[in-house]
């Protein structure tokens, strides 16, 4: 197992504040072609609705105004319905909705209204004029299963009913709770952070010379994030354990004291 391995972040890893990166599961081109089935006949009947309606309120005007709500209506239809639905719902329509979907932004954000709007723009040629076939043949060449709209607007669609399950923390190794309570921690870069768990998670698994070559690297990297140094004789695993851990530790302290604070402040 090469070094690289721990220390590359893909384009679609999100990073947790312990450095798990997660995957969002893109949804498969079948599940979104039955969502967009749903879609379509929730759309086919809102526009039924909406031009009976238009045609009865403008059926004794003249031939401009009918040209006037035809058009105000089938744009009511194919972008301020689909832009409205995907914002208020956070990126859920009818078919998401049935089937456990949503749109999020590419860093797996919500979907904001801008976003929501170029997708429902784009969709008009490449799903209702040219009968979704720019769609199927985009969704089948991206790895997320981005359409053209999800190009254009920055987003692809993720299963949503997914279990989340992460590993358990790192422990604390008990030869070093009290060299890492005293010792003065920074921050160190996402990267690696994450190279720094993925190994510790991985640990178990590695050759020992896999293990002791990356342990050192990951461990000489990790040390100028530290003072003072770890006792002599310390493993490098066993300091990547302690800084993981004591860092956690930290962090769980200051979310409490800030979590007590505002709720003094707000009985006050």
């Amino acid at each position: 197992m090469s070094a690289p391995e721990f220390a590359m972040l893909t384009p679609d890893d999100l990073v947790t504040g312990e450095a798990v990166a997660l995957d969002l599961p893109a949804a498969s081109v079948g599940i979104r072609i039955l969502s967009g089935l749903i879609d379509i006949v929730a759309l086919g009947a809102l526009a039924f609705a909406v031009l009976f309606a238009a045609l009865v309120a403008t059926s004794h005007a003249d031939g401009a105004l009918q040209h006037v709500a035809l058009v105000c209506s089938l744009m009511a239809v194919f972008l301020v319905y689909p832009t409205a639905m995907e914002t208020l719902t956070r990126g859920r329509s009818p078919g998401k909705l049935a089937l456990g979907l949503r749109v999020v932004r590419d860093d797996g954000g919500t979907v904001t209204a801008q976003q929501a709007f170029v997708r429902a723009m784009v969709a008009i040629p490449e799903i209702y004029v040219l009968s979704g076939g720019p769609a199927f043949f985009s969704c089948l060449v991206s790895s997320r299963g981005k359409r053209l709209g999800d190009y254009a607007a920055g987003t692809y669609v993720v299963r949503d009913r997914m279990a989340l399950r992460l590993p358990p923390p790192v422990p604390m190794p008990p030869v070093l709770a009290g060299w890492a309570e005293r010792a003065d921690l920074r921050t160190p870069p996402v990267g690696l952070t994450l190279a720094t768990r993925q190994f510790l998670t991985r640990l178990p698994t590695l050759d020992p010379a896999s293990r002791d070559r990356i342990g050192a690297m990951l461990a000489d990297r990790m040390s100028a994030y530290v003072a003072p140094p770890p006792p002599p004789g310390t493993t490098s695993w066993d300091f990547l354990a302690a800084m993981s851990a004591a860092r956690r530790d930290r962090d769980l302290d200051r979310l409490r004291r800030d979590s007590a604070l505002r709720a003094r402040l707000a009985r006050r």
